[in-house]
Formats: structure tokens, sequence, C-alpha cells
């Protein structure tokens, strides 16, 4: 699987952001192969140089099928609208990504091995 992650830093315009947000969901679940997708706002930042409002990201079954997407007309509306709310303050990134179930993490504490 691999997603397209975006991270949205501090726009000039926060309200602008929040009033369109549902706009840009919207035209961004249209993408063809999206299989899945997730929005998180930041509530502190730990450590590091990003100053980053949200994280938002859209997941898809294949890099084939994300580039696909993102050249789609949905992807292309949806980027369109993400720069005019954001005034241009986010960034993209490609990432492969890989779940695992806590199961597979720890051990079974009943399990006598």
């Amino acid at each position: 699987m691999h997603k397209l992650v975006i991270l949205i830093t501090v726009p000039p315009d926060d309200d602008l952001l929040d009033l369109h947000w549902p706009e840009f969901l919207r035209v961004a679940e249209g993408m063809p192969g999206l299989v899945r997708e997730s929005t998180g706002r930041v509530n502190f930042k730990l450590y590091g140089n990003v100053d980053c409002r949200m994280i938002h990201e859209l997941h898809f079954i294949s890099l084939q099928a994300l580039e696909a997407a993102m050249q789609s007309d949905a992807g292309m509306n949806a980027g369109k609208i993400l720069q005019r709310i954001t005034g241009g303050q986010f960034t993209l990134l490609f990432a492969d990504h890989h779940e695992d179930d806590l199961r597979n993490l720890r051990p079974d504490p009943e399990d006598p091995e």
C-alpha cells in the first residue's frame, strides 16, 4: 500500500482552511483508487523544524494507483483547492505504508513459549 501524506503548515488564514477543508475532502475523496484516508490536527510539536498544523493521508493499493490518482481530474482539482486554501503552505510526500496488528507486536502472556 502507498499513501500521499499532506503536511499542512500554519497558513496565513486559518479560518479559510477550516471553512474550505470540507470542499477539499469532497473532491479528494473522488480520486480513483482511494481506499482509505485520515486527517489529524497537530496538537503539540514535541521536536523538529516543521510547523505543521494538520496531517492528511490518502491511501492507495499501489504507487501506480497513487500516481494515476494524482493525475486524474479529481487529483488535479483537489491540488488546486489545497493550494488556494493553504496559500501554498503544505508539503506532499509519497510513502509506502505498512501496518501490523498489536497481536504480532506483543507476545501473548498466556503463550508458554
